[in-house]
This record gives structure tokens, sequence and C-alpha cells, in this order.
């Protein structure tokens, strides 16, 4: 098997298995989970950079003396900051099957960006994909009252997110260092504040509680780095086929083993965003086929 899959699947098997390791701290505040998720986020992060980028931090004191670019990166930080709570916070709130509908839908809310901010063309098989998942948040909406809103947050920040990143000028790892450190100090400043008011949760409570925290920056740092390797040696067809591991543990974990309620009505919901998803997928199989058997354009004669 090819080692840029292996790499991904290793990302996306990671990133579909988090809610055991966030369930694990259930007893912590959400909020705090996320501080301390920040901070040692950043502290894996330096220590990466000091291997990938040696004595070659020049990158990052160019970015700082850009206010374009620290604004691109205070506003993809502060999203994912929000993505990263929400996300800890519906898990440990039960409700980890609809943390997967969010990244069930969350490809086809990138196509939905992509055409109205970028305005890339929407093909047949994408327009269709689109209308049945808009179709299947609809009819959860209907049928329970009320919009599947962790879901549909959790795909909007993160299809904002990878918005900001794909037009962001600096690399995965280097935008990821930024963003870090742009976290941090709130981060910081929220663990200060609570170890003066409350004695916080990190180094009072049992050893297995702290180790957990301190280990969420490599919990986080880890997945970033497998798929940012396998990103580089797979085709973005297999990483679209690929990402859907992801969230599709999520959903096992969510039913199977946390023994979350799935009615019949909630299933059809779902049934409906898979479709989108397998039309989807298969259109984009397709089109990416065809591109590769075109014969190469001829030179002008002009």
């Amino acid at each position: 098997m090819n080692k840029g899959v292996l790499y991904a699947i290793g990302a996306y098997v990671s990133w579909g298995l988090l809610p055991i390791f966030w369930k694990a701290l259930h007893h912590v505040p959400a909020l705090e989970i996320l501080a301390n998720r920040v901070v040692w986020a950043m502290v894996a992060a330096l220590i990466v950079g000091l291997f990938a980028f040696r004595t070659n931090w020049g990158w990052l004191f160019q970015a700082l003396r850009q206010p374009r670019t620290v604004l691109v990166f205070v506003l993809s930080a502060s999203l994912l900051a929000f993505n990263w709570g929400l996300y800890i916070w519906a898990v440990n709130a039960d409700h980890v099957v609809e943390t997967s509908l969010g990244y069930f839908i969350n490809p086809l809310v990138n196509v939905f960006l992509g055409v109205v901010v970028l305005r890339e063309r929407l093909r047949i098989g994408q327009g269709l994909g689109i209308a049945l998942a808009l179709a299947g948040v609809l009819y959860l909406t209907l049928t329970y009252g009320s919009p599947p809103w962790i879901a549909l947050s959790l795909a909007g920040s993160f299809g904002l997110y990878g918005l900001l990143r794909k037009t962001a000028p600096l690399a995965s790892i280097q935008g990821f260092t930024l963003e870090t450190l742009v976290m941090a100090l709130p981060a910081l400043v929220f663990l200060g504040f609570v170890e003066r008011t409350t004695g916080g949760t990190l180094g009072h409570a049992d050893l297995v509680t702290t180790t957990l925290l301190i280990s969420s920056g490599v919990v986080t740092a880890v997945p970033l780095l497998l798929f940012a390797a396998g990103a580089r040696l797979v085709t973005l067809t297999t990483l679209g086929l690929l990402q859907y591991i992801a969230p599709t543990l999520q959903f096992l974990l969510g039913v199977f083993v946390y023994g979350e309620y799935l009615s019949t009505q909630r299933l059809f919901g779902f049934v409906l965003v898979w479709i989108a998803l397998a039309i989807y997928s298969i259109e984009g199989i397709i089109t990416s086929r065809r591109r590769q058997t075109m014969p190469p354009a001829q030179p002008s004669s002009v």
C-alpha cells in the first residue's frame, strides 16, 4: 500500500477516535480542556518546528511584520479554537453522533464556499450532492423542530477555516505554529485565572487526568503531521474518499459504544447526507479519471 495512503489513514483514524480521548476527560470543564489543548499543541508545534525549521525561523518574524497575514491567522485561529471547543463540549455532552454529521457535511460545505466565495464552477454532481445534503438537514430540522446546530456549526467553522488557510501565505506546519501561538496567549490567561480562582485541574487532579491534559498537544499535532505527510503523496481524490473514515468512526462510536439514541427519522436524515456524499465522491472520481485520460492540449499554430 502507498505510504501516503497509510499516513492519511492514520490521520483520519486518529481524528475518528478522538471522542474516546475527550470522553476520558469528561469531568474537566470543556473550556479548561480547550485551553490546555491549545497550550500543549503550541508546545508540540514548537518542538516540531525545531526539527522542521531548525535555525530558520525568519518566516515567523516576516509574517508578524505583515498586518494582513497576522489578521488572516488571527481569524483562522479563532475559527479553529471555536471548532475545537464546540467539538470537545459536544462529545462530553453526548452528541457524538451529531458531531459526525458535521464532518460528513463538511466536504459539501467546502464546495459551497468555493462556489460562493472563490467563484469556482459547480459541477452537476456537486450541485446534486449539496441539494441532497440540504434536504437531509431540512428534514432533520423539521423532524426535531430545530436545526442540527452542532453539526452545522462544526461544518461551517471548519469550512471557513479551510477557506482562510487555502488563501493564507504560510505552509501547513508554519501556519499551525502561528495559529497556536495566537491562541496560546488567551489560553494561558484563562488558565491563570482558573488557577487563581478555583485551583484549576492541571497539576491538582489525579495523575491520569494531568497526563491526558498534557497529552492533548500530542493528540492534536500527530494527526496533523500524518495528514501533511500523506497529502503530499496521494491524490486529492484519494484524500477525498479517505476523509469519511473520521466521521464514520465517530458515528459508530456514538451509536454502538456510547449508546446515543438514533431514531429511524434521524437515521433517514443521515441517509440523505450519505447519498449526497456518495454522489459527490463518485462524480469526483469520474471527473478525475476523465482529466487523466484527456490528451494534452495541442500547441497553437499562431
